[in-house]
């Protein structure tokens, strides 16, 4: 099996009129740099076995959020470089897909959302669903876009947020 499931994100919460053009390209970089190098030295193996499999990790925020605008823009140019490479590289049955979690129970996200808390009453009423997502759930839809099952699938991007990109009606 080649592939490479890439899994890195920072973010800054500020508001918009905050964000200095530094900052933002810092943040543009951190985020999308690791997947360009570690995906360009992985493609040349890829093409010459004829097969492989690249899972980008994206995230709700490319639906917008507020406090997020440079984390939402480097996630937003991530599902364009996957779009991209997913075009310029299928002829060598090699896939490239986003997976894209909403709130999911992790350390990190309770560690910012305690239950019972003002943060974790205002995600969940984003989630038509009712409740946050676990990881493997996550780990599932990578697990698919890796697998034999999802070859015919490329430049796809799936929200795996209990319907919070659909918005509430």
């Amino acid at each position: 099996m080649l592939g490479v499931v890439n899994n890195f994100g920072i973010a800054r919460h500020e508001r918009f009129e905050s964000v200095t053009d530094v900052d933002f390209m810092a943040l543009l970089g951190a985020n999308l740099r690791p997947a360009l190098q570690v995906t360009q030295a992985l493609l040349p193996g890829m093409r010459d076995a004829k097969f492989g499999r690249i899972v980008n990790i994206g995230s709700l925020t490319t639906r917008g959020l507020p406090y997020r605008a440079g984390y939402a823009a480097a996630k937003s140019a991530l599902e364009s470089l996957t779009r991209t490479i997913a075009i310029e590289y299928a002829a060598y049955g090699i896939t490239a897909n986003i997976v894209a979690p909403g709130p999911t129970e992790t350390e990190l996200f309770r560690a910012n959302n305690q239950p019972g808390s003002e943060g974790e009453a205002r995600y969940l009423a984003g989630v038509p669903a009712g409740r946050f997502g676990h990881p493997e759930e996550i780990a599932a839809a990578i697990s698919f876009f890796c697998s034999d099952l999802a070859s015919f699938i490329t430049g796809q991007s799936l929200f795996i947020d209990g319907g919070s990109s659909l918005g509430k009606g």
